[in-house]
């Protein structure tokens, strides 16, 4: 019995040896994209949203036959929006051999990742961060589909002063990403002799906003505005603070925010809130991507929402990539991608070059109304 069943084994082998090297080769056409994002913890929104918009789309894709007959893998793991766990899981995705790493979530975790993404170029798609410190130097193997922070506190400040509304202080996250958020709004508030009247910090994942509200709000003459760049659950805490000790003016914020996570927190105290956008409006009629990304929402019982349009819109941008390889390897998907010069990925244009790879700068204002929803 045993000798036969031997027989028959090898035998079998031997017919899957017989078949066309093409046919083998599909057979086994997969490539496995590692995601690192908090699915746990004070930003765990953002996550499993950007997780659930991109699978929207590869799933979709896979079921159709793949691209070109090859299937995407997103394999996500949890960081909880701490650096050193993201770096952890980054190496392991290394040790793992994934082809590339996609859709990761926020600027000090991004950072925690950046040398071990250089040391052993693999490329790094779409990260869910506008920090110039992952933009500048130039990295020939991350590419970022979203207009950066300076790109949203420009339009943030240019919106205040317009309507005449000249102190201004910023609330920010004590860390990589909070710090580049006010970077960005003391950049733009230079060519008009202007600076923060006031700057106070809160603790990445922590909601402890009582000294921030007293520094900001509680003493002297408070501020007309005050920018916020932090996460939703620390943004809503100090909204809420902000409004209770009395100060009456308005809160604009980032859109790392995240503006249904936001809006949850808020609920009716979100009215009149307002919030940078970088991709496209993801509510009502919508045509091109947008119409795109409802449809795969609605069949599978989603709700609408900026930070999983931006996993659909990332994980098509990656996707035309891949499509596009001369050749399945890493420096394949990094010349495919270099090759999306002027990408339109149904209204939201993607434009790559070798040595430059911010592929949009698209900002506009949105706000937060009392019922649960976004006005543009």
């Amino acid at each position: 019995m045993h000798r036969r069943t031997l027989l028959a084994s090898v035998s079998a082998l031997g017919a899957i040896a017989a078949l066309p090297a093409a046919v083998r080769a599909q057979e086994r056409r997969r490539l496995v994209l590692g995601q690192s994002v908090p699915l746990t913890g004070a930003a765990a929104q953002l996550g499993i949203q950007m997780q659930a918009g991109a699978k929207l789309f590869f799933d979709a894709q896979n079921a159709a036959g793949g691209i070109n007959g090859t299937t995407i893998e997103l394999r996500t793991m949890d960081d909880g929006y701490e650096p050193d766990r993201c770096k952890a899981n980054t190496e392991k995705f290394i040790g793992d051999e994934v082809f590339a790493l996609f859709g990761y979530v926020g600027t000090p975790t991004s950072l925690a990742a950046l040398p071990l993404i250089n040391q052993n170029k693999i490329p790094f798609v779409a990260p869910l961060t506008g920090a110039e410190s992952l933009r500048d130097p130039f990295s020939p193997w991350v590419y970022h589909i979203r207009a950066s922070y300076y790109d949203e506190t420009a339009l943030i400040v240019k919106q205040l002063t317009q309507l005449g509304l000249m102190r201004i202080s910023v609330f920010h996250q004590n860390d990589a990403y909070g710090k580049a958020g006010l970077d960005g709004v003391v950049r733009a508030m230079k060519p008009l002799a202007i600076q923060p009247q006031a700057i106070s910090t809160v603790e990445r994942n922590s909601v402890d906003v009582a000294k921030a509200v007293k520094d900001l709000v509680s003493t002297g003459s408070p501020p007309e505005a005050i920018v916020m760049v932090s996460a939703y659950k620390s943004c809503a805490a100090f909204i809420r603070a902000a409004r209770k000790a009395g100060y009456g003016g308005v809160f604009y914020n980032v859109s790392f925010v995240g503006t249904q996570a936001l809006l949850d927190e808020l609920g009716p105290d979100a009215m009149g809130v307002v919030v940078s956008q970088v991709m496209p409006y993801p509510f009502g009629a919508g045509i091109g991507v947008v119409q795109e990304y409802q449809a795969a929402a609605t069949k599978a019982g989603q709700k609408f929402n900026y930070t999983a349009i931006e996993g659909f819109i990332a994980a098509k941008v990656i996707s035309e990539g891949i499509r596009r390889m001369a050749r399945p390897s890493r420096d394949g998907l990094v010349a495919a991608l270099d090759s999306l010069q002027n990408f339109n990925v149904g209204g939201f244009n993607v434009a790559f070059r070798p040595n430059k790879h911010i592929g949009s700068s698209f900002v506009e204002l949105s706000m937060l109304t009392n019922d649960g929803r976004v006005r543009r």
